[in-house]
């Protein structure tokens, strides 16, 4: 086996997450709630530490500020997480998650995050552009803080490109309509290679349901052929995952297991698959370890994300056909 590609995550609108547990959530009342628990969230930050739980090695590239930065930099230092902090003005976000014990609902609260001007978002490529790797794999996940120039992604782009690496993409609202109308450059030189869409983002994306996998491995192809991306990603469900390449398309999905929480089940696929790809295994094989690391994700709790015996244990069981 090759040595793993080098792995740079990039998380620009990081969370603090603080769960919780109640007996009972109800409007006007004072909630009592058991002793919370704080991870650092944001997309790339959970697929950084997904990718150490699974072995592997990357380093997450987050913008940070104020106090509850301070609290993320720490808990990623005691988790052993490789990062690098990009400092911003403000109070970078909270996000509380209160399960109710009676109902067995989960209600998620999330607040915003700091204010981005275009003379961030330069620094910020900057700095990114000091930390790129030939073949480096780059990873932007999670929301787009608020005032991020709508370019920032195709500026990404370009800069990977530049290294001869890889850009896979997981986002959501403007961003990534942006992204996926893009299309691709005479040259290639801002092209995403892996686009992953979650079930809600791909049939916003398409302005319809996609009710069949046959739907949504189209509109999938589609989005290749309009040169949004190399290979793009559907997440199902319950169904499992679709990946689609200019050969063609697949399904991969896993086993009824018991779910806990489905947070984090994304992140846990986007790091198995990043992770797989950065070893040289090919796309069809690094689909099937995201389904099984997506499924060992929703067996844990409340923001936990999957565990290695899971992921292994579930690896096996993962049934993948052609769409």
């Amino acid at each position: 086996m090759p040595d793993q590609l080098p792995i740079l995550t990039v998380t620009l609108n990081p969370s603090l997450d603080m769960t919780t547990e109640a007996d009972k959530v109800r409007p006007e009342d004072k909630i009592r709630c058991d002793a919370p628990s704080l991870d650092p969230g944001g997309g790339g930050t959970n697929v950084a530490r997904a990718i150490n739980i699974l072995g592997g090695e990357a380093t997450a590239f987050v913008a940070l500020a104020g106090f509850r930065g301070d609290q993320i930099a720490a808990l990623l230092a005691q988790e052993k997480v490789p990062f690098d902090r990009f400092d911003m003005p403000g109070e970078t976000r909270l996000s509380l998650a209160v399960r109710d014990r009676a109902q067995n609902t989960q209600y998620r609260f999330v607040m915003p995050g700091p204010q981005w001007t275009p003379v961030d978002a330069h620094h910020c490529l900057k700095e990114i552009k000091a930390r790129l790797q030939p073949e480096m794999m780059v990873v932007l996940s999670g929301s787009m803080p608020p005032g991020l120039p709508d370019d920032f992604t195709t500026s990404l782009a370009t800069l990977v490109a530049q290294q001869k690496g890889t850009l896979l993409l997981d986002t959501s609202g403007a961003a990534l309509v942006h992204a996926a109308q893009q299309g691709q450059a005479d040259d290639g030189a801002h092209q995403i290679s892996v686009l992953r869409l979650a079930q809600a983002e791909s049939e916003m994306l398409a302005g319809t349901a996609l009710i069949s996998l046959r739907n949504a491995a189209d509109f999938a192809s589609g989005l290749i052929d309009r040169g949004a991306a190399k290979m793009v990603v559907l997440g199902r469900g319950a169904d499992g995952s679709i990946l689609a390449t200019r050969e063609g398309a697949h399904l991969a999905s896993g086993p009824d297991v018991p779910v806990r929480s489905k947070v984090g089940a994304g992140d846990s696929f986007v790091a198995a698959f990043t992770l797989a790809l950065a070893n040289g295994c090919p796309p069809e094989d690094a689909l099937v370890n995201g389904v099984a690391a997506a499924s060992a994700a929703v067996m844990t709790d409340a923001t936990a994300l999957c565990t290695r015996p899971d992921f292994e244990a579930l690896h096996p069981q993962i049934k993948r056909i052609n769409v």
